[in-house]
This record gives C-alpha cells, structure tokens and sequence, in this order.
C-alpha cells in the first residue's frame, strides 16, 4: 500500500514538472518558427506535426509581455499560445481581429490593463502596428458576440472571465478593445533585422 502511495506521488510530481517543462520547450520553439516567419518563411511551424503558424507578436507594458500568437483558436494552439481567430482580420487591417487567450496563462496579463493602455503587434510580414484600449468589457458568450466587419483597423483580446474562478469553460468572457493609432505615430518597419 505505502508503496503504491509513494508511486503514485512521484507519477503526480513527474507530470506536474512535465507541463512546465513543455510549456517551456514550446516557448523556444515557438521563437524559432516566428524568426523564421519573419523572415519570409509561409510554412513555419514551431514543430513538424503543428497545424498552426505564428502570424504575429503581441506586446504590452504591462507585465513586460511579449508573445506570439499563432494562427486559430483551437483548443490545441490555445494551449501554447493566444491564437489569431480566422475569421478576423490581420492585426492592423481594415476590420477587427480577434485573438483569444487562456485567463490563467497568456493573457492573464489582461485583468491590469487599463483605457489608454498601448498594445503593440508586430505581424509576420514586418509591419509594426501601436494600438490603443478603448473599451474593457465583461460580456455573456451565450448572448453576445464579437463584430469583426469595422471601418477602422480593431484588435479585440477575448479571454474567459472571471480571472480567478476555478470552474472551467464559463460563459463569462473578458473582452479589451484597442484601437489603431494613427500611422504618425507608427514605428517604421525600416532596418529590421532577420
């Protein structure tokens, strides 16, 4: 009896360092695969058999955050990174685009983030774009939904609310929207280096 006790304490130790440690190691390899795609790679994958892509790389003051954000939102890139929703516009084109995150990982960043607040992206193809948050709100996914068809350039992070719950897959969404900033104030994309 002790003895299966004390195999089934390290089995629960081993797979508690194990996810830590493949969060970890996805982290260098989604790196990897954005340095690539940044520099003209289409197909890179952060590893052979991932059916997702980086598309940009999301920055906030906040925290000091800097991630990559892969192509959809599947729960299987959800749980390496924010995921770029498909049926959103790039960062930074006419229309709002979508990229949702997990509240206890990715974008648990998003509970400091305040009106006014600068978000950064950085899209595979070099563009550098500055946005700014315009609204913050808590919405019922069963009732409500995201406009993706705007006049202006949108980026909208949408995470599960609240923050600190323990239940799994509420229909409470936190929702940041930030507005494109003017191409005056826009860093330029000239001397990057690949």
């Amino acid at each position: 009896m002790v003895a299966c006790l004390f195999g089934i304490g390290f089995w629960q130790i081993g797979y508690g360092a194990w996810i830590p440690a493949k969060a970890w190691l996805a982290q260098g390899l989604m790196q990897h695969a954005w340095t690539r795609a940044a520099a003209g790679d289409a197909s890179a994958r952060p590893w052979p058999w991932a059916d997702t892509a980086p598309v940009a790389r999301l920055s906030a003051q906040q925290g000091n955050i800097e991630l990559i954000v892969l192509a959809g939102g599947s729960g299987r890139t959800l749980a390496f990174a924010p995921g770029h929703l498909s049926s959103s516009v790039l960062p930074g084109d006419t229309g709002n685009s979508v990229i949702a995150g997990h509240r206890d990982t990715h974008f648990q960043f998003l509970q400091t983030v305040g009106y006014g607040d600068e978000l950064q992206v950085e899209r595979s193809d070099g563009r550098r774009l500055r946005f700014a948050v315009v609204a913050i709100d808590v919405v019922d996914a069963r009732v409500g939904s995201v406009v993706l068809d705007t006049d202006e350039p949108m980026l909208t992070l949408i995470t599960c609310y609240p923050f600190t719950t323990t239940e799994v897959g509420g229909p409470l969404r936190y929702v940041v929207t930030a507005a494109l900033l003017p191409a005056e104030t826009q860093p330029t994309s000239a001397g990057r280096q690949h």
